[in-house]
């Protein structure tokens, strides 16, 4: 075994996730994280290599595009009247006045980013070409 896949089995473990769990998700979860593991390490990445996978993973297991968005008619699904919502990132949305990510603005109490939350507050408009981000900002407990 490699020692990305060593240190991951340590990790999850952990967490209480691997053969020893008391709960099935933990287990099964846990298996499907150390197969893709495997899978990472099989493929020999190291320094550069793994970094620019990571990147690009992470984004597309997040379902974030890797270019601007770019606003044209094909890049939306009309999802209620008036409302359209894009195919390439589904927390940007437009209706008959503007376009809008509904995750502009990300909400946590003071000292506790774990604990973020969106809300109506969190709709910033955009223009295009958008790269999609995130503002976090902390509220008082």
């Amino acid at each position: 075994m490699s020692n990305l896949v060593d240190y991951a089995e340590h990790e999850l473990k952990l967490i209480g996730m691997g053969a020893g769990a008391e709960d099935e998700m933990n287990r099964l979860m846990h298996d499907d994280i150390i197969e893709i593991v495997k899978k990472f390490s099989d493929q020999g990445h190291s320094g550069f290599s793994a970094g620019y996978a990571l990147s690009l993973l992470s984004k597309l297991l997040a379902y974030e595009p890797l270019t601007p968005l770019t606003g044209d008619d094909g890049e939306w699904n009309e999802v209620g009247q008036s409302t359209w919502q894009n195919k390439r990132c589904s927390h940007v949305f437009k209706d008959g006045k503007r376009a809008y990510d509904i995750n502009g603005k990300i909400f946590y109490p003071k000292g506790k980013r774990d604990a973020a939350y969106t809300n109506k507050e969190s709709h910033v408009t955009i223009t295009f070409p958008y790269t999609p981000k995130r503002e976090y900002v902390e509220v008082a407990a």
